[in-house]
């Protein structure tokens, strides 16, 4: 499984009050694919630079749980199959971000390095595999 990183700005961006991660918000954690790597100094998507979608499913991630159990918080998603319709943009890392916000548009939330680039062909699957049990991120 790739390990999370988080983007600096994050944590300022949940301070300020930009993502409200609860299960029944509407907040849009959506998944961007790139074969550049991020740095953690990136804050937004427009500072990524995306593969075409084209042929690629929904990116849109459900949260399945969020709260805190004796003061540590945790963000946990489920899982989420991206499926081709046909031959797909080669892609190395997969950067969620929340698509709700406008001020700052699209903030960045963190990424995962799955160390080598992937391709998919017509009918392939690619599932990024949240940690269900300790959540994508924790806040002690």
């Amino acid at each position: 499984m790739a390990t999370f990183n988080k983007f600096n700005k994050f944590v300022e961006d949940l301070a300020f009050g930009v993502h409200n991660f609860t299960s029944n918000s509407t907040c849009t954690i959506t998944i961007a694919l790139t074969t550049v790597a991020p740095i953690a100094t990136n804050s937004v998507l427009a500072d990524l630079t995306q593969v075409s979608y084209t042929n690629i499913s929904d990116r849109v991630v459900s949260v399945s749980a969020s709260g805190h159990t004796t003061g540590t918080y945790k963000l946990t998603l489920t899982d989420k199959t991206l499926t081709a319709s046909g031959a797909t943009a080669a892609f190395r890392y997969v950067v969620l971000y929340n698509d709700d916000p406008t001020s700052p548009a699209d903030p960045l939330i963190g990424y995962y390095d799955y160390g080598s680039s992937i391709s998919l062909a017509n009918g392939e699957t690619f599932t990024v595999d949240f940690d269900g049990d300790n959540g994508v991120l924790t806040l002690a």
